[in-house]
């Protein structure tokens, strides 16, 4: 039995300072867009809930603890050795840990977890325990399930169950996916499948293909990037729901732009709309940290947008698990 009806799906990569910590300086030059998160998902979540949007929050594991002696007690015994140490938060990071959220909100956020979970039709996913690198190289196997199976003891304490992945940094990689099926996750968020959204560590990173994703947020270079039902029920052994555009922050020397870059996500989602697909929408809660309300002005045309694709067409609004099982009904209707 065909679905008959697209998808609008939106996750988060929620992650404050877990996120960023490998970048040199970054307190210098991106402190107001971390410390603007605790702004930043109160808002969204007041716009979600008045469109009645479904979004799912992939949260790293590090996030949930209340204070500095929790998170300790969660601390896996294999941790990731990377050949540069400096992306490990284990090392230096720690030394900067406050004691508390309200001491050090920039690495804990366990009230605002809280607060999405009150909030209806929302998902709290995975984005590892520790911001993990899954194609850095140092990066094993065993870490990694280490570092997952931490993520979900954690969040089980706090009563949440984790169906839901996204790779850090989109680092995919296909030799974890077993392990993220054995220990219970239904779905992840694979990449664009144009070659300038394709995996890669930091290093095989390049010029070219950072200015290409740049200028297709404004152009259409890589398609619409919407997925059809049927393709993603062949995924084994969990659902990949790709990504299809990443909303990136108002910038205000290009604000001249902003017209085209809005059409652009509201041509993706209109094609996805009308050919009953999928079309995945990510960012940052950072990312809206500065210019907040513009960033809210543009997202609130978004979803106006949405709800009209919804009367006209029937598209609908889900977190990544409900995509999941959706997926599981249609194949085993199939059967």
């Amino acid at each position: 039995m065909k679905i008959k009806h697209g998808a609008f799906v939106i996750s988060l990569d929620f992650e404050i300072m877990w996120g960023v910590c490998d970048k040199p300086g970054i307190r210098s030059y991106y402190l107001d867009n971390l410390l603007g998160v605790r702004e930043v998902i109160p808002s969204l979540l007041k716009l979600f809930s008045e469109f009645q949007v479904h979004a799912t929050f992939a949260t790293v594991g590090m996030l949930f603890a209340a204070t500095k002696e929790e998170l300790l007690q969660y601390i896996p015994s294999i941790k990731p050795e990377y050949n540069h140490a400096n992306l490990s938060p284990y090392i230096k990071q720690f030394e900067e840990l406050g004691e508390n959220e309200a001491e050090d909100p920039l690495h804990y956020a366990n009230s605002l977890i809280n607060l999405i979970l009150k909030t209806p039709h929302q998902e709290i996913g995975c984005h590892t325990f520790c911001h993990y690198y899954c194609l850095e190289q140092g990066q094993t196997l065993q870490a990694f399930e280490a570092d997952i199976q931490t993520a979900i003891r954690i969040a089980a304490d706090k009563s949440i169950q984790l169906k839901s992945l996204v790779f850090p940094r989109n680092q995919f990689n296909d030799a974890y996916l077993m392990v993220l099926h054995q220990h219970g996750f239904t779905s992840y968020r694979g990449n664009e499948q144009s070659w300038m959204y394709a995996a890669r560590n930091r290093e095989d990173e390049s010029l070219l293909r950072r200015m290409s994703r740049i200028l297709d947020t404004y152009c259409n270079l890589s398609g619409h990037n919407i997925y059809n039902w049927e393709d993603l029920s062949k995924g084994t052994p969990l659902y990949n729901i790709p990504a299809s555009r990443f909303l990136r922050p108002y910038n205000d020397k290009l604000k001249r732009l902003e017209g085209l870059r809005l059409q652009r996500i509201l041509k993706d989602m209109t094609a996805a709309a009308e050919n009953d697909a999928i079309y995945h929408l990510w960012w940052h809660p950072h990312n809206f940290g500065i210019n907040l309300q513009q960033n809210l002005i543009f997202l609130h045309s978004i979803l106006k947008h949405y709800q009209q694709l919804q009367l006209t067409y029937g598209f609908q609004s889900l977190t990544m698990s409900e995509v999941a099982a959706k997926l599981d009904q249609y194949k085993n209707e199939r059967i």
